[in-house]
């Protein structure tokens, strides 16, 4: 007789099936939790796992992609019916692994115009970009799989708004990382 496992239930198994550990997993949120920026985290991770050297984040941009600031969103972000918010999809990659497929909704006039130039135009990662504005994240939700707005194959999703000094927000993010970050570390071939 064939047993359905819960949602839980069912990621630990296909972790343990893919090489991956419950153990690594919990590493992997830790490092997350010990930073405001996402790309910090990643960095760090890279570093620690060895997925590439030297261990820099890119953020690759979907420059075609378009999804509107649903209420929620703008709820989340304190805009006004007037208020514009930005949107941008990327890919965090390490080396030639993708760690994170992030959504993020973001308020241009509480950025910097040369902040604006760079997201608009570069692959720099939102979290680098806006880092000189000293930013905190508020952590809305935390799931072990896929949200709705993650692909196949998440291992972890995050919901975030990251907020100024003032606690005025200045994007809401989600992020979908993959299971990339729990592979074995890439195998360096000798001379």
């Amino acid at each position: 007789m064939m047993r359905l496992l819960r949602p839980e239930a069912a990621l630990l198994a296909g972790l343990i099936l893919g090489g991956c550990t419950a153990r690594g997993l919990a590493d992997f949120e830790q490092t997350l939790a010990s930073s405001d920026s996402a790309t910090i985290a990643l960095s760090r991770w890279c570093e620690a796992r060895t997925i590439a050297q030297p261990p820099v984040i890119r953020a690759l941009a979907d420059r075609q992609a378009s999804m509107a600031a649903s209420p929620a969103v703008r709820e989340a972000l304190g805009l006004g019916p007037d208020d514009t918010a930005a949107y941008r999809h990327v890919s965090l990659v390490c080396g030639n692994r993708v760690l994170s497929v992030a959504h993020n909704w973001y308020v241009p006039s509480r950025l910097t115009t040369e902040m604006n130039h760079r997201l608009a135009t570069t692959d720099a990662p939102f979290g680098k970009v806006v880092a000189p504005l000293g930013f905190r994240r508020q952590r809305l939700a935390s799931l072990r799989g896929a949200m709705a707005e993650c692909p196949q194959g998440t291992v972890l999703s995050h919901r975030a708004v990251l907020r100024l000094a003032d606690g005025r927000a200045i994007s809401l993010v989600v992020e979908c990382y993959t299971r990339a970050n729990l592979a074995p570390a890439p195998r360096v071939s000798g001379d």
